[in-house]
């Protein structure tokens, strides 16, 4: 009883799954993906095996087309069951059985399809297909707004509970790890979606920093830096990316840069404190004590 969302992103080919449900964990039932081959949404009267079954499928060659119907065909719950898959070529499908709970149904769009099921109202899917056509933006952007249009318009009949995002590459490194680049998760809340939003923002902003340690690395501090600052803009009230702001202000010699910086957040919390101590011994920064003794002083 739920509403998501498949998609794939025509400029990076990334494929993605987003969902909303008056439901515990849903993502651990509707959301599966795997990189180079496909995504899949599997929800009302939920058979979580159509995610594996249907990603094993389009591994061996299938298209989402071809996988869905054969699974279909072989379920005898199948009336009781809404399913959408897409490809890696932007192939999208879906299924709404007959005796899905209603307000109940799909549209689908060039690499993209929307579903839903005891909703409040018809508008729901239609405004879900119309927000992520409309919107711009990285992918997990559009698929935000896709599920805040699907609230708008009313949404699922039993309220709000939990949400999920699901993003994997269009092609496969062969390191899953690296491949599935969104998986955000959101349990059990009153407000899932505005939860979900601000789990996105703090995923951006570790990825900031991801790109801020690799600046360092190849020695531009300047683009670190500068990763660090827009990691700080979306983190809010975490100071993460405040401290490795500070040391490294620190460690370049901007030392009253840094200072100012690193005694709000000791102020908040002292940890960080003993943190810049255990440093030097962990070869982590270019002047050892020296950028130490520049923050704590």
């Amino acid at each position: 009883m739920t509403y998501s969302i498949v998609a794939r992103d025509a400029v990076t080919g990334d494929m993605g799954v987003a969902v909303q449900s008056h439901w515990f964990s849903v993502g651990t039932v509707v959301s599966w993906g795997e990189a180079g081959f496909g995504v899949v949404a599997t929800q009302a009267n939920a058979e979580p095996a159509y995610g594996p079954r249907g990603l094993a499928l389009m591994r061996a060659g299938v298209s989402a087309t071809a996988a869905l119907t054969a699974l279909v065909a072989a379920d005898p719950g199948r009336e009781r069951r809404q399913v959408a898959m897409l490809d890696v070529t932007g192939t999208v499908v879906a299924h709404t059985g007959e005796q899905c709970i209603a307000d109940a149904g799909d549209a689908q769009a060039d690499g993209v399809s929307v579903q839903a099921n005891m909703m409040r109202n018809t508008d729901v899917w239609p405004a879900m297909l119309d927000a992520f056509q409309r919107a711009r933006g990285a992918l997990d952007e559009r698929l935000l707004v896709a599920l805040e249009a699907a609230e708008a318009a009313g949404g699922d009949i039993r309220g709000r509970q939990s949400a999920a995002m699901l993003i994997v590459r269009g092609s496969s490194s062969g390191q899953s790890w690296q491949d599935r680049t969104v998986d955000l998760r959101v349990d059990d809340s009153p407000d899932p979606i505005a939860e979900l939003r601000r789990l996105v923002d703090v995923h951006r902003a570790y990825r900031h920093m991801e790109v801020a340690e690799s600046r360092e690395f190849e020695g531009d501090m300047e683009g670190a830096l500068t990763e660090y600052q827009q990691a700080r803009a979306l983190l809010r009230g975490n100071d993460e990316a405040a401290f490795w702001s500070a040391v490294m202000l620190a460690d370049i010699g901007r030392g009253a840069e840094g200072r100012g910086l690193f005694e709000e957040i000791v102020g908040r919390e002292p940890g960080w404190a003993e943190l810049l101590r255990r440093l030097p011994a962990a070869g982590l920064l270019r002047n050892g004590e020296t950028t130490v003794k520049r923050l704590l002083e």
